[in-house]
């Protein structure tokens, strides 16, 4: 392992005990704002410490302050690379709950997660989601239900979409990709197939700079729409803005967890 890689590491390690102390003492007295600026700012460090810059790409659209977030995913950087810039309530797989240290501060930040197969877990959340909407706060999903390669988009599950149409929300599609210095896709950030969570972290600590883009799209309103046109024009809209096809239904890999797609 690399001096510096090592160097990194221990930065990481002591960024998350950190931010795990400020959880555990000061967010039970926060209150939503200034949760959202202790978030934002451990983010932007965590993703410099990772080495990792992000942009938001030129002429996207204003980020609403209240709407249902989606997004492709890519790797565990993405909340991170979205909280550094719209803190966002996240629905997530419940795998991540288990990862060492992270779980513990998704959580205490927000995420709210999705149990495998769990149907009564996923009616819970869905309620939880229509009251955070109509209390008129940001939340986000990754409707692909698992990572991709970049390059590619896999089918949107319409389920979460439900939430957005009974609250009368607008639903914001966030689209997201991962540079090298030479603007090709990156090689240390793909996170499927036999990838662990530690190898992941060591690919990207151990890699070349990563240059994140976050390109904000126009919304689109949920109030009366049906779910599966929402996950249909949002997934046309990420799917064009990062200039890839969309892999055909069916397809997937194995950071994921499985909603029906009615």
């Amino acid at each position: 392992m690399k001096p510096l890689t090592i160097f990194r590491l221990v930065r990481m390690l002591l960024h998350v005990l950190k931010g795990m102390a400020v959880c555990a003492t000061i967010f039970p007295f926060l209150g939503e704002d200034k949760r959202n600026w202790h978030i934002r700012r451990w983010s932007k460090k965590l993703l410099a410490i990772c080495n990792v810059t992000v942009e938001l790409a030129p002429g996207s659209a204003p980020a609403l302050e209240h709407s249902m977030v989606v997004a492709n995913h890519v790797s565990w950087l993405d909340i991170f690379v979205v909280h550094s810039l719209y803190p966002s309530h996240f629905v997530a797989k419940a795998e991540i709950r288990s990862w060492p240290l992270a779980g513990w501060l998704a959580e205490k930040a927000g995420t709210v997660f999705i149990a495998r197969g769990n149907r009564r877990d996923l009616r819970h959340i869905f309620k939880g989601l229509v009251h955070s909407l109509e209390q008129g706060r940001r939340v986000a999903f990754f409707p692909e239900g698992t990572t991709a390669a970049q390059g590619a988009l896999l089918p949107f599950h319409a389920n979460l979409f439900e939430a957005a149409v009974d609250a009368s929300a607008m639903v914001q599609p966030f689209a997201l990709s991962y540079r090298d210095a030479g603007g090709a896709s990156h090689p240390s950030v793909d996170f499927i197939g036999e990838t662990s969570f530690v190898q992941s972290i060591m690919w990207i600590l151990n890699g070349p700079r990563v240059h994140a883009r976050l390109t904000v799209l126009p919304p689109v309103d949920g109030a009366g729409a049906h779910r599966r046109e929402l996950a249909e024009v949002t997934h046309q809209a990420i799917a064009s803005a990062l200039g890839v096809v969309p892999a055909p239904a069916g397809t997937h890999t194995q950071h994921g967890f499985p909603l029906a797609r009615e």
